[in-house]
């Protein structure tokens, strides 16, 4: 296992640290907001929040390019803010309407953004795995340089498609860096309930893939560990597996009446939530004012009221348009 780069001061300047911390902020407000929408019925089917991990997506798409590829999960609101998909599109999405990134077909676990080139949203646990070696040997075929970034939870290191997918991408050395989010619980089973090797760099290592961890609740950990590894990845010298240790502050969805895990330590882990731990870096670093994170939260809940306002006001897909994109053999 590779060790991950010495933690220290925050290693950017003013202004990309400042841009880091508010896109955690619009992740927070935004799912905050998404929460109160489905206690209003706006929001239907389900809905899995990111408060809590999101040092993970920005962290680690500040470290890609913008050609490289990245799939997510059915938890993947956050992932699509940040690579560049609209506030607006993804509130839409969410609301069912047509102006939402997948014409409002998909819904919270279905976000896509082929501009962007984000393509899932993939609501099957370790479904996008397969995609993300699909699309490693496309570029490998065609001699691009680009990374395939891969974000999973530790739950799809249980599934087949974990190790076909490792298998393959390490047999053929295929540009993929798979970004596992172990946030301890997959759905609602901790990781000592659900998998015998609990250490999942061991399970990557047996692939004779390069591994690393990285402190998940740590935007600058996560963006230097990526960092690092997407250049192992860019420099044609095959996968890599990167586990980002973290904690989701909300059940595993709306519907769970999270009975599986103890108050106290959700307590405990909030003490190491990303936004607050990164922002009193920040002040104590004289990156960061005061005044200027009350208007960073301030403009992040404005672009979130903005887009609820968009989403409200966007049509419904025709009744006529409901069948089109539709195939039958």
């Amino acid at each position: 296992m590779i060790q991950p780069p010495p933690s220290g001061p925050v290693p950017w300047e003013r202004g990309f640290a400042q841009k880091l911390l508010f896109d955690m902020l619009r992740i927070r407000r935004m799912e905050e907001k998404c929460a109160e929408l489905y206690g209003a019925q706006k929001i239907r089917g389900f809905l899995h929040l990111y408060i809590g991990e999101e040092a993970c997506a920005v962290g680690a798409l500040h470290a890609l390019a913008p050609e490289d590829n990245i799939v997510a999960t059915y938890r993947e609101h956050g992932h699509a803010l940040v690579r560049g998909v609209s506030m607006n599109a993804i509130m839409a999405e969410m609301f069912g309407k047509q102006s939402g990134c997948s014409r409002g077909r998909g819904g919270s676990m279905h976000l896509f953004d082929a501009a962007t080139r984000f393509y899932g949203g993939n609501a099957i646990v370790g479904g996008g795995l397969p995609l993300a070696a699909g699309f490693g040997l496309a570029e490998k075929l065609q001699g691009t340089q680009r990374v395939t970034a891969c974000f999973f939870g530790e739950g799809a290191m249980a599934e087949g498609a974990f190790h076909e997918s490792m298998n393959l991408a390490a047999l053929w050395r295929l540009p993929v860096l798979f970004l596992c989010e172990n946030n301890l619980y997959a759905m609602g089973t901790a990781l000592g309930r659900s998998e015998a090797q609990t250490d999942l760099c061991a399970k990557a290592a047996s692939y004779a893939v390069p591994t690393m961890k990285a402190d998940g609740m740590d935007v600058v950990a996560v963006h230097e560990a990526v960092k690092l590894a997407a250049a192992h990845v860019r420099d044609g010298l095959g996968p890599f597996f990167l586990e980002l240790q973290t904690y989701r502050f909300r059940a595993h969805s709306m519907f769970d009446p999270e009975l599986y895990r103890d108050k106290a330590e959700v307590a405990e882990w909030k003490t190491r939530g990303p936004l607050h731990t990164f922002s009193a870096r920040l002040k104590a670093e004289g990156k960061l004012t005061e005044e200027e994170f009350l208007a960073f939260d301030a403009q992040a809940n404005a672009e979130v009221q903005a887009s609820v306002d968009f989403a409200e006001a966007a049509p419904w897909e025709p009744i006529e348009d409901l069948l089109k994109d539709v195939h039958t053999p």
